[in-house]
C-alpha cells in the first residue's frame, strides 16, 4: 500500500481479521470488515463534498463510531482530522474551528450549530475502489487542541508516525493481546481515550466497547457483559465507581490493567482497588507527546506518586530547574500556527518540573505552568482570568487550582472589584463563555493581588493564603 499512515489500518486489519470485533456500542457490534467498507465509503463522501490532501475536518459530538470512522476516512485521504471537546462553548468553539481553518465539520446529534459548513454524522458516504492515497508517516494526521498559557488553545499538529510510534509504545508497555476488550469511557476528544487505548486497540485487533458517556453503572454493566479486559479513566470516574451502591457486588473479575491518568491516583483509592485485587497503572504525558511519555508499569505498582519510567520509544530527562523535557517519534514537531518550545538540541519542554529516585523512576512535583487539572481537564487559569476581566466589576484578578475532594482540584478566583459585584452573579457571567469545568468554585474579593515587578501575579502566595 502506498498509504503507510492511519488511513490503511481499516484495510490492513480486515485483511488479517475481517471477522473479528472492531467495536461494540450500544448493541451494534462492527467487524475490522465493516469498519473497513464504512471508511470507505465516509472516504469518498468527504471527497465528493471536496476535502482533499491537507484539509482540515472537524468532529463534534460524544463517544461513537462515527468520531473513529471520521479519523480514519481524514486520514486515508490525506486531510487533517480535528476533534473537538462538546464540553466547550459555541464562541470557544468557533475560535478552533477559525483558527485551523476547518473546510468541514461533522456534526453529532444534540450537538450546538455553528457558523461553518456541516453535515451529520452518519449521513455521508459513496461507494467506490479501495482508496490508497500515498500518506506517510510524516505527514500529518491529527490536530488537537490543548488551551495555551496565553489562555488561548493551540493546535497539537500530530503526525501520522507521532501516533503510530505512540501506539507501539503502548502495545509494549502494557503488553496487549489480540483478544483485549477496551472499555472506552473517557471522551475521545481526548489524546488518552483516543490515541492511548481506542488506537492500540485496534492496531493490535481488539475489541473496543464504546461507552457515549461514564456513569458507574453503565461502566459495571459493560464490563461484566462484554468482560473486559481493559479500561482507562480519570480519578475521578474510578472514584465515583467506588461510591455507586453496585460497587462491592460488581463483576470485576476480566479486568486485567486498569489505567489512570489526568492526575495522580489519591492512596486511599488505590486501596480500595488493591482490595478487590486490582492495581492502576499511571503514567505521564500530554497532547503533543501523542500522548505518553512515562509509565508506571505493574512490576512497580507500589511506588505510590511516581510516573515511572520512559516508554520504550521515548527518552525524558530533567533539564534546566528540573523542568521534564521529552524527545522521541511520538513527540509533534509544530503546533498549528505556531512553533513549539523546544531546547536547543530539540527537546520538547513539558512545563512541569520532576525529580528522579536513585533506581531512575520520575515523580511530577510541581508545574512551571499555572495549569491545573480538575476532573481530568487541564484548567489554564489565563483563560479563566480573560473571561473575568470583562466583567466591568473586576477590577484585577487571578486564578489558582485549589485542592476538592470530588475533582481533585477546582477554580478559585481572587478578585479585586471596583463595585460591590454579587459572587454568584460574577460566576454566572462566565457560563456560556466557557466550559463549565473552567468555571471557578470559589470567589475571595481582595484588596489587591498581589504581583512582581513586571506585573505578574504572585500566586504562590495566593495558594499559601488558601491552604
Amino acid at each position: 500500500m502506498r498509504n503507510q499512515g492511519l488511513g490503511s489500518w481499516p484495510a490492513r486489519r480486515a485483511r488479517i481479521s475481517p471477522g473479528g470485533a472492531a467495536l461494540l456500542f450500544e448493541g451494534t457490534a462492527l467487524s475490522y470488515q465493516d469498519v473497513h467498507e464504512r471508511v470507505t465509503r465516509l472516504a469518498y463522501g468527504l471527497r465528493g463534498l471536496g476535502i482533499r490532501r491537507g484539509d482540515r475536518v472537524a468532529y463534534l459530538g460524544p463517544n461513537h463510531p462515527a468520531l473513529l470512522e471520521t479519523l480514519f476516512a481524514c486520514a486515508a485521504l490525506g486531510a487533517l482530522f480535528v476533534p473537538l471537546n462538546f464540553r466547550l462553548s459555541p464562541p470557544e468553539l468557533e475560535f478552533i474551528l477559525a483558527d485551523c481553518g476547518a473546510a468541514l465539520l461533522v456534526r453529532a446529534d444534540g450537538q450546538p450549530s455553528l457558523p461553518i459548513r456541516t453535515v451529520m454524522a452518519g449521513e455521508v458516504a459513496e461507494d467506490g475502489p479501495p482508496l490508497d492515497e500515498p500518506v506517510g508517516l510524516d505527514d500529518p494526521c491529527m490536530i488537537m487542541y490543548t488551551s495555551g498559557t496565553t489562555g488561548r488553545p493551540k493546535g497539537a499538529v500530530l503526525s501520522h508516525g507521532n501516533l503510530t510510534w505512540n501506539c507501539v509504545n503502548v502495545l509494549l508497555d502494557l503488553d496487549l493481546r489480540r483478544d483485549e476488550v477496551t472499555l472506552i469511557s473517557a471522551p475521545m476528544f481526548h489524546a488518552a481515550a483516543l490515541n492511548m487505548t481506542c488506537l492500540p486497540t485496534f492496531l493490535k485487533g481488539g475489541t473496543a466497547v464504546v461507552m457515549p458517556a461514564f456513569t458507574p453503572e453503565s461502566a459495571f454493566e459493560l464490563i461484566a457483559k462484554h468482560r473486559v479486559t481493559w479500561m482507562f479513566g480519570v480519578p475521578t470516574m474510578f472514584a465515583a465507581m467506588t461510591r455507586s451502591p453496585s460497587w462491592p457486588s460488581a463483576d470485576l473479575s476480566s479486568v486485567r490493567i486498569l489505567e489512570c491518568g489526568g492526575a495522580p491516583v489519591p492512596e486511599a483509592l488505590i486501596r480500595a482497588y488493591r482490595e478487590r485485587g486490582l492495581t492502576f497503572l499511571q503514567g505521564y504525558g500530554m497532547t503533543e507527546a501523542a500522548p505518553g511519555a512515562l509509565f508506571l508499569g505493574p512490576e512497580a505498582a507500589d511506588r505510590v506518586g511516581s510516573a515511572g519510567k520512559a516508554s520504550f520509544f521515548t527518552d525524558v530527562r530533567l533539564g534546566e530547574s528540573g523542568e521534564i523535557q521529552i524527545h522521541g517519534p511520538n513527540v509533534i514537531e509544530r503546533y498549528w500556527n505556531q512553533a513549539v518550545d523546544l531546547t536547543d538540541d530539540a527537546w520538547f519542554r513539558s512545563g512541569d518540573v520532576g525529580r528522579i529516585d536513585e533506581d531512575g523512576y520520575f515523580y511530577v512535583v510541581d508545574r512551571i505552568k499555572d495549569m491545573f487539572v480538575s476532573g481530568g481537564e487541564n484548567v489554564y487559569p489565563a483563560e479563566v482570568e480573560a473571561a473575568l476581566f470583562e466583567d466591568p466589576a473586576v477590577a484585577d484578578c487571578a486564578v489558582i487550582g485549589v485542592p476538592d475532594d470530588t475533582w481533585g482540584e477546582v477554580g478559585k478566583a481572587f478578585v479585586v472589584p471596583r463595585s460591590s459585584p454579587d459572587p454568584g452573579a460574577l460566576l454566572a457571567g462566565l457560563r456560556g463563555r466557557l466550559a463549565g469545568y473552567k468555571v471557578p468554585k470559589y470567589v475571595e474579593f481582595v484588596d489587591a493581588i498581589p504581583r512582581n515587578g513586571a506585573g505578574k501575579a504572585l500566586k504562590h502566595r495566593l495558594r499559601e493564603e488558601s491552604s
